[in-house]
């Protein structure tokens, strides 16, 4: 599939081939990959995907992989849950939720992104990867590298999430902590990408890395029934994943498997990490960096790299972007667990509770399609709602000590009425 796709600059657009690299020599933008897109309508066929097993391998053709790829393990084919529940408390009538918590195999988008990374990472001989991470993609990078025999390093703010940093342990990585924010190990890592000729997911290996995203937007189109919806809200962290599902349904467009149709994309951001929805709101035409202060660290990116990006796709979809506090996203994560059974991690929390405040706001109108990206699991970051749930005293295990225990309910909901 090499000879479809290479490397070009986002801005002065001069290719650069195929190889470990993440920014332009000339220019020094960021590099992405571009698809020959007359080669790939003469080797795929929307029919073609009717005898393929559902997962993210059924887009290969789409996705920059070496020639004779083989894929390492089914990623992907989440669900797209129709949130009838939650719609009829917004007062909306479609409502979708793709669901990426249920992502294989850490429970996370990033499962999609590190499976095309660690592709070119062996089609370029590397045998050590890693990444820097606020959590789900190191989960993400330590378990594919032991399901495919690489050695691997990951690096991370030393304050973050007890369940996340086991989550990466159990997979038997490296992992190293940083005193500071993600901006100050990403900083770092580029550093070591070039010293010690690792392949690092998101720094040398970040254009291939990033197309694994696309197809989350795939997915979304297929479950629709190769329909486009009015809106997708997003979480943003980096500022990638949005721009990667707008890439996905112009592809879409482009090889005339869906009509064409203006997609609104909506951005979420916490409050405390907010650095492309206040440039949205200001009307910045450049985001200003932040210092993060947020419970959603898997979001607490200060200086996003694809920021800039992010709040140009927004704009220009006719979308917009929003924050929302800590406790909001605390209530939110209870609504859409409450309402859809869908436990989400807390920027799942962010996704939800900014939906709702765009309804709220009419930027979302009642008679649309919307999708909500929900893109990591709550068992992930069970310390921030943990407080929220106390445990109960236990009971006698007796009939009438049951029966006591009833009343006593009865009596408390009672007297909270």
């Amino acid at each position: 599939m090499s000879d479809c796709y290479e490397l070009r600059c986002k801005e002065c657009g001069k290719t650069w081939g195929n190889g470990p690299r993440s920014f332009c020599e000339d220019c020094f933008s960021p590099l992405e990959v571009c698809f020959d897109y007359t080669s790939l309508q003469k080797k795929v066929r929307r029919a073609d995907l009717i005898s393929r097993p559902f997962n993210m391998w059924r887009y290969s053709e789409f996705l920059p992989l070496p020639e004779k790829f083989l894929a390492p393990n089914a990623i992907g084919g989440t669900p797209l849950v129709a949130a009838n529940k939650l719609a009829a408390r917004w007062g909306v009538n479609s409502l979708y939720v793709k669901n990426d918590a249920v992502c294989f195999p850490s429970l996370s988008f990033k499962d999609r992104v590190v499976a095309t990374a660690l592709a070119a990472a062996r089609n370029f001989g590397f045998e050590t990867v890693g990444c820097s991470s606020t959590g789900n993609l190191a989960n993400a990078v330590a378990a594919q590298a032991a399901q495919q025999g690489f050695e691997a390093c990951v690096f991370i703010p030393a304050d973050l999430e007890p369940a996340k940093i086991l989550n990466t342990a159990v997979y038997g990585a490296r992992i190293v902590r940083i005193n500071g924010n993600y901006d100050h190990v990403n900083r770092l890592c580029a550093q070591i990408a070039d010293r010690f000729k690792w392949g690092l997911v998101n720094v040398n290996l970040r254009p291939y890395y990033s197309e694994g995203s696309k197809t989350h937007g795939f997915e979304i189109a297929e479950q629709l029934g190769w329909r486009l919806p009015d809106n997708v809200v997003v979480p943003m962290a980096g500022g990638s994943l949005i721009g990667k599902i707008a890439k996905a349904f112009r592809e879409l467009v482009t090889l005339g498997w869906v009509e064409p149709k203006q997609v609104k994309f909506f951005g979420a951001q916490a409050t405390g990490c907010s650095p492309i929805s206040t440039a949205v709101k200001r009307g910045l035409s450049r985001f200003e960096p932040q210092k993060p202060n947020t419970i959603a660290r898997s979001l607490a990116i200060g200086n996003p790299a694809d920021g800039n990006y992010a709040a140009k796709q927004i704009l220009e979809s006719g979308g917009w972007a929003d924050d929302i506090s800590d406790p909001e996203i605390v209530a939110a994560i209870k609504l859409l667990a409450e309402t859809e059974g869908i436990f989400a991690e807390t920027a799942g929390g962010v996704t939800a509770g900014v939906t709702q405040k765009l309804i709220r706001e009419g930027r979302i109108r009642p008679d649309e399609t919307t999708v909500v990206s929900i893109t990591g699991n709550g068992l992930k970051t069970t310390d921030a709602i943990a407080a929220d749930f106390p445990l109960t005293e236990a009971i006698a295990p007796r009939l009438d000590a049951f029966e006591a225990y009833l009343d006593n309910q009865l009596t408390t909901a009672v007297g909270k009425s």
